[in-house]
């Protein structure tokens, strides 16, 4: 999820589409959040780690 945000961010930045920039931002802060949960020991999605 973070990677695809970073590809929709410099996509969007590099055409200068603002909602690809826009889901790119909100992919990498939401993979991101998933990422410190999953790092913390959180189940997220009834898993006990996200990757």
């Amino acid at each position: 999820m973070i990677a695809l945000g970073i590809v929709l961010l410099i996509v969007g930045y590099l055409l200068g589409i603002s909602i690809l920039w826009t889901l790119g931002i909100i992919l990498v802060v939401i993979g991101v959040v998933l990422w410190i949960l999953g790092s913390v020991g959180h189940a997220v999605g009834g898993r006990r780690h996200y990757w």
